[in-house]
């Protein structure tokens, strides 16, 4: 299942916006992509000027052949990222939360002396390291946390820094599972309550949710792996701001405009959430503890913003989920 969020507006509006495509043209171009990718469906957003102008599905949802439509509920992955970023730079511009204060500053006590809970990480993993007190919001927004992507993939499970927080690029939503652990434990507030009242509330996201609801069920797309092989939708009963949000592509669609519009945030917040921040030093995502490659061989333009990737296209700065 392929869902995306064409973005016609520029971050930077001196850069003329392309010729917005019809909605024939747009159903071209879908069915095109599912013969290429052989995806069971796909759906997209087109945001113009920060208005949603397009919502286009095609396919279907289920192995059952039932069409997937603009309100069907999708497993979110890791646009939960950008999402929680919007929240997370609402609680900076409140004066809440500082991007460049330690975590540290935040929590009672020491990260290492909390028990293990499930939907968190093992961070006693990290006693007798106390490169723990070097983190920072921005770098754990950024992808620069050192950790690995989550600690289960590491082959002994142990939590551990692989390089010193700060000093480079690796894809890490672990990183993102501590900011919510020191929003959580360290400011007191619950991160899918924020989430539902700063960003699905915010933006009518009335489909959305950062755990599962039983309602979901009438209208839900299952995955598929490559092998085609049908991956159930996974009915998450806990809050994970790397990655536990359901939705559709109409509410993220809704949330792409608002991105662009800068809702929710002063004009500064809207370019500091958006903001090239760190280079992209490896040649691809995944997997996330990867050699640098040379400054020669790297894409100039890709950088990490908070939450969120930014790069240059034909619609001048964009972004896509971090």
């Amino acid at each position: 299942m392929l869902i995306a969020v064409w973005l016609e507006a520029p971050l930077h509006p001196q850069t003329p916006a392309p010729a917005a495509p019809t909605a024939a043209e747009i159903d071209a171009e879908l069915a095109a992509v599912l013969a290429a990718t052989q995806a069971r469906g796909i759906a997209i957003a087109v945001i113009r000027d920060g208005q949603v102008s397009h919502v286009r599905t095609r396919g279907v949802r289920n192995a059952a052949g039932d069409p997937l439509e603009p309100h069907t509920i999708m497993y979110g992955a890791s646009l939960t990222k950008a999402t929680f970023a919007h929240a997370v730079m609402q609680l900076v511009e409140a004066g809440t939360l500082d991007l460049d204060t330690s975590i540290a500053r935040y929590l009672p006590r020491p990260l290492p002396s909390y028990p293990t809970e499930d939907k968190y990480a093992p961070w006693s993993d990290l006693q007798g390291d106390e490169r723990w007190r070097a983190l920072t919001p921005r770098m754990l927004l950024t992808h620069a946390s050192g950790f690995a992507n989550f600690a289960f993939v590491e082959p002994d499970g142990t939590l551990r820094f692989h390089f010193d927080p700060g000093s480079r690029y690796a894809y890490s939503g672990e990183g993102f599972i501590l900011l919510q652990f020191v929003i959580e434990r360290g400011l007191g507030l619950d991160v899918g309550q924020e989430m539902q009242r700063r960003v699905f509330d915010r933006f009518g996201m009335s489909d959305t949710s950062m755990i599962w609801r039983p309602s979901y069920a009438a209208n839900l797309a299952d995955g598929w792996q490559a092998n085609g092989t049908i991956e159930p939708h996974d009915e998450r009963s806990k809050v994970r701001a790397a990655g536990s949000m359901d939705t559709t592509i109409a509410d993220m669609a809704r949330l792409a405009a608002g991105y662009v519009r800068g809702e929710g945030l002063s004009p500064r917040g809207r370019a500091e959430l958006t903001r090239a921040q760190r280079p992209l030093t490896t040649a691809s995502q995944f997997p996330s503890l990867q050699p640098e490659i040379s400054a020669s061989a790297r894409r100039a333009d890709l950088a990490a913003g908070l939450g969120v990737i930014v790069f240059d296209g034909p619609q001048g700065r964009g972004f896509f989920k971090g």
